[in-house]
């Protein structure tokens, strides 16, 4: 909360705010409603709270619990054998590490926070200025806001020193789009100018919407003497914008602090968890439960002991006061069990996990081969959380415009009145392809930009020669219906700033063609056409949004007519044009529509409407009404809008080109290849789509596709089923039908005639053909309502699934219901706002920086530049690193098992009475400092192939997919071995030291002397089998295995050494113990004989393993091997014998 929060009585709370009212330069009447200052706080802890507050954060993790739970147990004399030393110091190390991390980053929080607080603004107060720090200002004050400036709240525009009224502020921080964008104040407000008089004494009233998070949209009213002006979103400019191109503007702050849109929108991000931790967390309950079971066991078997064999030596060994018979005894040690065995679940572990997962963010960060060098972009893993389960993906969301596609639009050709212009001969695509085609001459125009390029001169005959009206009306429309930006350079030169690239590649064209853009105020459009400049007043406009799916201007023309022109999506213009339309036109436009599409290029078509006077007035009287709506403004604008937006004329289509960004077709035939289904979930039309699917290796000429485009849910019902039955006689071999699609609008007209002339006229394909899905937006409403399960079970038998017209909902509802139904690891990449929904939908998420913006990439889990690299982020990072965290989870709970159970082992021969077989000081460090760096550094570096081959051997990815490198099995498996290596460090020690002495003649059977040899035993065994579960060796692996070890030695013996014992006998009771052993030979022949029964079964296992039950992704990798070394052998041979032939005929007579 913002600092006026902070300062309220707590016994006075704010109601519910439903809207927003406040009056201009009025403290006193804004001051009852307890608005919010605009101080902000990211911070999380304060210095007095920050102890307090992360510990309590931090034991919202049950284990961390369990551990404060043992180390209170530890601390009760009666219970413990242990110090509880060995519990403290792990616990302090792990939540003291923990605590260091958040108090850093949290620092950097509150240094952001001040430095932001405390910048300084202009404010008008009773007609002079005040410098306030940003954190004092208030809702109903106007400041002023200067050029480059940042700007400090959510404010209403009120005037500015453009001529024409405009404002241009940029928005990157907001939603990452650097295009700028222009701003205008109310008429009523606009002329008080800089007269700091007239804004002091300015007391209109403002009524809105309360804060929310919604960028897009702004409702409210602005009553300045009894007269109402409706608000919207361009008037209003949000904080974290920045002025750009005006020299100062003033402004009437709404929402300050955390009610502004920007704070609304940077609420707590919800951590996604991989499978893999949802699994471990289950097993460290499950091993939890194991725990409770040994110490059940125990105490029972102590209760028996004391009862029968312990009654009977009292005199020796009486009981405690505590437990004065054998029930209370048993009952003791079952706690005392729980202490001793408490290892099995480390507290380590997780810290040990974060650490491994931080590191593997850093690789990905840090590799070249994932850095984008055009747009200076590195891949960044934004989270450190998910880095496994990149190697786990088996469906893959993804946006098609700017993400398979570059986005950077070209126009390349367009219909108009039937006819299309921009088709290129055949015998001049190679000169195209390689730009050396002449291009059509503009040098009339002395606006033409040189990097223009268009080839069929029809249309610029038709223009200049012919003066076709018809053409002049589509590129005139073109040049005024759009919401660019001019920028006119010293030298007379002009630039577009466009909020899209469709629509910068639309304005240029018609620029190139001889209909420049020249000139924007508050309420003009200025063109020049064919030389003759025209200004066009603007009565309304009427934007784009992907309900709409167009976007009209209605405009005064200088013979004082009223024109709409208006440009959308075929679907959305062609229903609403005029009765009295020309059908030729219309379907020569549709024939034509289809073609661009078939050509993967995107499509708009144009039209208008001449409007009469009194019918705009009418209407224009509804459109305010609804501008000065609060509840419901959208709805009512687009009711408003939708009548007028019919009975139009239509001019024509334009058709761009949007190409595929390098490397996408080989990324996703090397992903289908890995198993990954692909998925495309696009806005675009059917047939761009398609196209599309096609250029980039998703859809092939043998697949079967199958259309679901059906209007109602039974439709949709009847397709569905219909394809289900034909994958069910594909499946079984009787057949199955070519449903390829063939380019035209009604390729499945009829169900039955559709199915039946497609089956007679081809051949049978074989069984087990491939599927291909595509789903149109107004079917996939009916799928996603009605018939959810049946689209999921066609769907899953489809090796590729297009959703055209999708919604940026729909892509969302879309991830969510094969995550849930399939329960399969979703990925979803996109590279726009539309995108943000399905990314954080799906299990990881994946922003392209492209030119949409970077909403994307501020929502997603990982980020880079190409599509492309999203092969290497999964078939390299994403096996590497569920291969690692794999291994080193079996490796930890084998080790730790390893080294617990010893202690159970123990129990045997004491009785039960839960005495520590190990010094506390190694039961401390075990965990913690001797076993520790050696399966990290696994948990890093490890590679259990090249990178070459991961690329080149797509199946290498499929354990991840199925769970085969961690899952119950092999957990139970490496708790086997675990247990099976305490039993022969345990029983082989004891037999080799249980009735021995020294070559002295001094006894050797005592606890000391035997703690150290099982202890040497354990530590040289788990290193050892760290080192053969290892594939990839470096120096860092030689380094830190073998120096582990060689701490173990030196630690030991500094630990048992006469010094501290001296300091603090209490703490190092081992004292000689460790020498005396070391000079024993028995004790190196236990540890050689320990180490042979322990690791000669493992080697063993692995390579019946490796050579007897190899995986599907090892066969894939040995036929593989095997086709290289084949393809090796045959050039060796051609090369042996084209050197022989060269040799034999040098030598001979010819």
């Amino acid at each position: 909360m913002g600092g006026g929060a902070s300062i309220l009585p707590c016994f006075k709370s704010r109601p519910p705010e439903e809207q927003r009212e406040l009056k201009a330069n009025d403290d006193e009447f804004n001051s009852t409603f307890l608005y919010l200052d605009n101080s902000i706080k990211t911070s999380y802890y304060t210095w007095w709270n920050f102890i307090l507050k992360n510990l309590f954060e931090q034991f919202h993790r049950v284990v961390n619990i369990y551990f404060i739970f043992i180390l209170i147990l530890t601390c009760i004399p009666i219970l413990s054998s242990l110090s509880p030393v060995t519990t403290i110091l792990p616990i302090i190390f792990v939540l003291g590490i923990t605590a260091i991390k958040d108090g850093y980053d949290d620092v950097y929080r509150h240094k952001s926070d001040n430095f932001i607080n405390n910048r300084q603004i202009k404010v008008v107060k009773d007609g002079n200025w005040v410098e306030k720090n940003w954190k004092d200002v208030l809702a109903g004050e106007v400041v002023l806001v200067k050029n480059n400036d940042q700007l400090a709240a959510d404010i209403l525009l009120l005037s500015t020193s453009d001529n024409n009224n405009l404002v241009y502020i940029e928005t990157a921080e907001l939603d990452g789009e650097s295009n700028l964008k222009v701003r205008q104040p109310l008429p009523v407000t606009r002329d008080m100018g800089q007269d700091i008089q007239a804004l002091s004494a300015f007391n209109g009233k403002l009524t809105c919407e309360a804060p929310n998070n919604r960028l897009d949209r702004f409702s409210g009213n602005l009553e300045v003497e009894g007269e109402k002006y409706g608000l919207d979103n361009e008037k209003i400019l949000l904080r974290g914008c920045t002025l750009r191109n005006t020299d100062w503007c003033f402004g009437l702050v709404v929402f300050a602090g955390h009610e502004t849109k920007l704070m609304q929108n940077t609420g707590r991000r919800y951590l996604k968890r991989t499978s893999i931790e949802k699994l471990m967390n289950k097993l460290v309950w499950w091993i939890f439960g194991t725990l409770v079971l040994l110490s059940a066991i125990a105490a029972i078997f102590n209760s028996v002991f004391e009862a029968s064999i312990g009654d009977s030596f009292q005199v020796f060994l009486p009981w405690e006061a505590e437990a004065p018979n054998p029930n209370m005894a048993g009952f003791l040690v079952f706690w005392s069990f729980l202490i001793l065995l408490n290892t099995l679940v480390p507290i380590s572990l997780y810290v040990s996990v974060e650490m491994i997962r931080l590191v593997q963010s850093l690789l990905i960060n840090w590799d070249i081969n994932l850095y984008y060098a055009k747009k200076n972009l590195p891949a960044v893993a934004r989270t450190t959380t998910l880095n496994e389960e990149l190697g786990q993906v088996q469906y893959i969301f993804s946006d098609k415009t700017g993400t398979l596609t570059q986005n950077m639009m070209n126009f390349k050709k367009c219909t108009i009145n039937g006819m299309r212009y921009g088709d290129v001969d055949a015998d001049m695509l190679e000169a195209v392809e390689n730009d050396t085609a002449p291009t059509v001459d503009l040098s009339f125009n002395r606006y033409a930009e040189p990097s223009f390029r268009f080839y069929d001169s029809k249309l610029l005959d038709a223009i200049t020669k012919d003066k076709d009206e018809k053409a002049r009306l589509f590129f005139q429309a073109i040049s005024l219906c759009h919401t660019s930006l001019i920028e006119k350079s010293v030298d007379g030169s002009i630039q577009y700033r466009a909020q899209s690239p469709d629509e910068g590649a639309l304005v240029s064209a018609a620029r190139n063609f001889g209909f420049v853009f020249t000139g924007k105020t508050y309420d003009t459009l200025t063109i020049e056409a064919m030389g003759e400049e025209l200004t066009y007043k603007v009565l309304g406009v009427l934007e784009f949004d992907s309900d709409r799916k167009r976007m009209s201007v209605i405009l005064q023309s200088p013979d004082d007519k009223i024109i709409l022109f208006c440009k959308g999506a075929d679907s959305v213009i062609l229903e609403r044009l005029r009765t009295s339309e020309d059908p030729d036109i219309i379907n020569k436009t549709n024939i034509d529509l289809n073609n661009f599409a078939n050509s993967g290029l995107r499509t708009l078509c144009v039209a208008m409407k001449e409007i009469d006077k009194e019918t705009f007035k009418v209407w224009n009287e509804a459109f305010k009404k609804a501008n000065q709506s609060i509840e419901d403004k959208e709805g009512r604008l687009a009711a408003v809008s939708e009548e007028i937006e019919r009975d139009l004329e239509l001019l024509g289509a334009t058709a761009i080109e949007d190409k595929l960004q390098d490397g996408v077709p080989e990324t996703i035939k090397n992903l289908k290849k890995a198993d990954i289904k692909i998925w495309v979930l696009t806005g675009d039309k059917q047939e761009t789509a398609i196209n599309i699917g096609h250029s980039c290796n998703m859809l092939k000429e043998s697949m079967e596709k199958m259309i679901i485009k059906g209007y109602t849910t039974e439709e949709v019902k009847g397709e569905i089923e219909a394809y289900l039955s034909l994958c069910s006689e594909a499946a079984s071999g009787k057949g199955a039908v070519n449903l390829a699609y063939n380019g035209g609008m009604d390729s499945i007209p009829d169900r039955s005639s559709s199915i039946h002339s497609s089956s007679t006229s081809s051949a049978p394909p074989k069984s087990g053909a491939e599927f291909g899905l595509i789903v149109n937006g107004h079917s996939l409403f009916h799928v996603l309502e009605d018939h959810r399960e049946s689209f999921v079970e066609l769907s899953t038998q489809c090796s590729a699934v297009i959703c055209c017209r999708a919604t940026p909902l729909q892509k969302a509802k879309v991830v969510e219901l094969i995550k849930k139904s399939c329960s399969a690891v979703t990925l979803a990449i996109g590279d726009g706002a539309n995108d943000v929904s399905m990314i954080k939908a799906a299990h990881i998420g994946i922003g392209i920086s492209g030119e949409e913006g970077t909403q994307a990439v501020l929502s997603s889990d990982f980020s880079f530049g190409q599509f492309r690299f999203l092969e290497r982020l999964l078939l390299v990072h994403g096996k590497w690193s569920y291969n690692r965290i794999c291994k080193f989870l079996s490796y930890f709970f084998y080790k730790n098992f390893a080294f617990t159970l010893v202690h159970f082992w123990f129990a045997v021969y004491n009785g039960f009475s839960a005495q520590s077989v190990f010094d506390d000081w190694f039961v401390t460090l075990y965990n913690t400092i001797y076993t520790a760096i050696p399966i990290i550094l696994v948990g890093i570096l490890e590679k259990d192939v090249e990178e070459e081959l991961c690329i080149k051997v797509p199946k290498l990815y499929n354990p991840g997919q199925l769970n085969e490198y961690f899952n119950y099995k092999l957990l139970v498996l490496s708790l086997v071995k675990g247990v099976y290596v305490s039993l022969c460090v345990f029983f082989i020690s004891f037999g080799s030291f249980s009735y021995g002495q020294s070559l002295d003649g001094r006894d050797i059977t005592d606890l000391q002397t035997f703690a150290t040899v099982v202890q040497t035993s354990v530590i040289t065994i788990v290193t050892l089998q760290v080192a053969i579960e290892t594939s990839f060796w470096t120096a860092a692996s030689h380094y830190f295995y073998w120096g582990s070890l060689a701490i173990y030695f030196l630690a030991t013996l500094a630990l048992t050494s006469d010094g501290l014992f001296t300091l603090l006998p209490s703490s190092f009771p081992f004292v000689g113990a460790t020498v005396r052993t070391f000079n024993q030979p028995i004790f190196w022949l236990t540890i050689l004989l320990t180490i042979v029964a322990s690791l000669l079964p493992m080697i063993l296992l692995k390579l019946i393993w490796k050579f007897y039950l190899p995986t599907n992704a090892e066969k894939a990798l040995e036929a593989y091997l095997e086709g290289v070394a084949e393809q090796e052998d045959t050039t060796l041979l051609a090369s042996r014998s084209a050197s022989y032939r060269s040799t034999k005929y040098e030598n001979s007579a010819l």
